[in-house]
């Protein structure tokens, strides 16, 4: 979904970015993370926010390819 979000290089609000999820991904895609598991799209949102994953852009925010693990 970061990946998505870095190729997009656009800003997101929430909103706009769960629906950007949901197409690319479906409505019932789970998603990932190094340490979390079987997240929907909103908790996905959440965990990121929380992790500082995104950046405040113009209108929104975005994220940055060094925000993505790589293990």
């Amino acid at each position: 979904m970061m990946q998505m979000m870095v190729e997009l290089d656009r800003s997101f609000s929430r909103e706009s970015l769960r629906q950007a999820i949901q197409e690319r991904f479906g409505d019932n895609a789970r998603f990932f993370t190094c340490s979390a598991r079987d997240r929907t799209a909103d908790q996905l949102i959440d965990f990121l926010a929380g992790r500082g994953k995104f950046v405040e852009r113009d209108k929104g925010f975005s994220t940055r390819p060094e925000h993505i693990c790589q293990h």
